[in-house]
């Protein structure tokens, strides 16, 4: 029975209550016993973050290299393991978790390489004999608060880049499957961070996540989840004082657009792993498939046909193409949209049953709603599950207008083999990634992640771009 505790100040702290991590394909297996940490625990680790920032904001590059090439070694070589530990608390398949765990093995090795490309500038002043220096320099303590979606990924890249800049994180992971992050701050912590460099609480938002943004000492905020959080965490950041930088990435309602010149196979398998591959919790997720009518009917046809084989199963099975829904709260919300989408007057016409498997788990069909207007509530609000909605319209055109007529602004996707309309998709979606002839779910670890309107605030995650969020800007003058 694994133990996940908190680290403050370099020291693993088991004191408070404990929780079962449940795993969702199976609920009779306990992944291992969560300590919920407290405000006062947050505290501490923040004033931890604080005393170890003056020493870690000025190591030398090549300590911070070290440690985080260090850490990138150890997540690539344990990648089988903590992939199953990350299946099994989540419920996306094996092949998935481990796919998660080398990204982020490949997010420290790019940000260890960071380390060592930090740049400025020197300039000439307009004043004669006057020189200028700009750099960039850590911000302080970063307080991180991270999903349960990718529970290894994105606490990878969000402490990868705060460290690699000279900050100091306290990190709250979702306490639903805090199990990957523990196991990701276990490897830094043995890879020879100073004391107080890197924090880990578990606990609920409403303690040690409030704990985090009224804290004085956070400088900084990054913030993955839902919108209606991210809201009060940026109005907690407006509010503090002083006031806290702020980052958030809150979610979408992203559009495939299927133009009638598609290739019909190419189109499928991108709507099929856009829209329900790791059970479609992904704000990424293609949950609206905008479809030119020469194509609708055929398109819709191969996509049931596609998905009725896909095998719904244990994620840690061999063959599971699609794993458990992630708890009874979110299998509650699938099928309250689902209810929904019929009120509505959409036409189910595949999937949407809950299923049984050998073992108790939160097992649902991928479901694919067609007749769906986009003024419906399943084509304008997030449902983070297997389920899509496919929208018929007449022709480009109009399929451009729908995909952003949305609050939300993340990722959008054509298929088409045409490059007129490939071109002009990607310079007027209105969307921070564009895919084209590609599942519109994930992306390189090197480029920036993030998106527009109501998915996100504040500078880009991942890659050099980083450098925005977790770095503030110095003027230095000399007169020699």
């Amino acid at each position: 029975m694994l133990m996940f505790n908190n680290l403050i100040d370099g020291e693993w702290i088991s004191d408070g209550a404990r929780s079962p991590n449940v795993n969702p394909s199976d609920t009779n297996d306990v992944v291992g016993q969560v300590v919920r940490g407290t405000r006062a625990q947050a505290d501490a680790a923040v004033a931890a973050a604080k005393m170890a920032f003056p020493a870690w904001s000025r190591a030398t590059p090549q300590v911070r290299y070290d440690i985080l090439k260090k850490a990138s070694d150890e997540i690539l070589a344990r990648k089988d393991e903590l992939g199953r530990l990350l299946s099994r608390e989540e419920g996306k398949t094996l092949p998935e978790g481990i796919g998660e765990v080398a990204r982020a093995g490949q997010i420290f090795a790019f940000f260890a390489g960071e380390c060592l490309r930090m740049a400025g500038e020197k300039l000439a002043s307009v004043r004669p004999g006057v020189d200028i220096e700009i750099t960039r320099e850590g911000i302080g303590v970063v307080g991180l608060i991270t999903p349960w979606n990718f529970p290894i990924a994105i606490p990878a890249w969000k402490i990868a880049p705060a460290l690699a800049y000279g900050n100091t994180v306290v990190i709250k992971p979702a306490d639903l499957v805090p199990g990957s992050t523990w196991a990701l701050v276990d490897i830094l912590h043995r890879s020879g961070l100073p004391k107080g460099v890197l924090n880990l609480v578990i606990g609920r938002g409403s303690e040690v996540g409030a704990a985090l943004l009224e804290h004085p000492d956070v400088a900084a905020i990054s913030f993955t989840g839902s919108v209606a959080t991210g809201h009060k965490v940026a109005a907690a950041c407006v509010a503090s004082r002083p006031m806290k930088k702020f980052q958030l990435e809150m979610g979408g309602k992203n559009p495939l657009v299927v133009l009638d010149d598609a290739d019909l196979k190419v189109a499928v398998e991108c709507a099929a792993n856009s829209a329900f591959f790791s059970t479609g919790q992904r704000c990424t997720a293609a949950s609206r498939l905008i479809v030119t009518k020469g194509i609708h009917d055929k398109f819709v046809a191969a996509l049931a046909e596609r998905i009725s084989g896909l095998k719904i199963d244990d994620a840690v099975k061999a063959g599971t193409d699609i794993g458990p829904v992630v708890d009874q709260s979110q299998l509650d919300q699938d099928l309250r949209y689902l209810a929904i989408g019929k009120e509505e007057g959409a036409k189910l016409a595949f999937g949407g049953e809950r299923l049984k498997r050998d073992a108790p788990g939160f097992y649902l069909q991928p479901a694919l709603f067609t007749e769906v207007t986009n003024t419906m509530r399943i084509a304008r609000e997030e449902i983070f599950g297997p389920v899509a909605s496919v929208i018929r319209v007449n022709d480009y055109a109009e399929a451009l207008a729908v995909a952003n007529d949305t609050e939300f602004g993340l990722s959008a996707g054509i298929c088409t083999t045409s490059l007129k309309y490939a071109s002009d998709f990607k310079r007027n979606a209105e969307a921070g990634m564009v895919m084209v002839n590609l599942p519109i779910a994930g992306v390189d670890y090197h480029v920036p992640f993030g998106g527009r309107k109501g998915s996100s605030f504040g500078p880009r995650e991942q890659g050099k771009y980083a450098a925005e969020f977790y770095t503030t800007v110095k003027t230095a003058y000399t007169m020699p």
